[in-house]
């Protein structure tokens, strides 16, 4: 019986306190997590690291998550993995219009502590 895998999670954000949180959390809960502070090093840390979930910041000087994600979703490599809009957007229509560029799911920023990994989880991409 070979052992599991823990779930392999990427957090993209411009926010070292939202990434050192949000890592150690999910670390906490037997994820292993890699971090990236904007979109340009996602794009190296998804070739080296291979996620199987993104969290996505969508609002990012540079590369924002937006634009990041439909750059990803454009590559057949990255379309098993899931994205999710990691964010404090939290208007009317935000989570629609996340969804529509190819995210997998959304979850708001600041995070439930308590409900995060829980949420992760149910955002993975079911196994093959």
């Amino acid at each position: 019986m070979s052992p599991v895998t823990p779930p392999r999670i990427l957090i993209v954000d411009d926010n070292q306190l939202n990434i050192e949180m949000a890592s150690f959390v999910l670390r906490r809960a037997g994820m292993e997590v890699a971090a990236a502070p904007d979109g340009h090093s996602a794009l190296a840390q998804v070739q080296s690291f291979v996620p199987d979930l993104i969290l996505m910041d969508m609002q990012m000087p540079g590369l924002d998550g937006m634009e990041l994600t439909r750059q990803l979703r454009s590559q057949p490599s990255a379309r098993p993995m899931s994205i999710v809009a990691f964010t404090a957007y939290a208007m009317t229509g935000d989570k629609e219009k996340f969804l529509a560029i190819g995210c997998d799911g959304y979850i708001a920023k600041p995070i439930d502590v308590s409900a995060f990994p829980d949420e992760v989880r149910a955002l993975l991409p079911a196994a093959p």
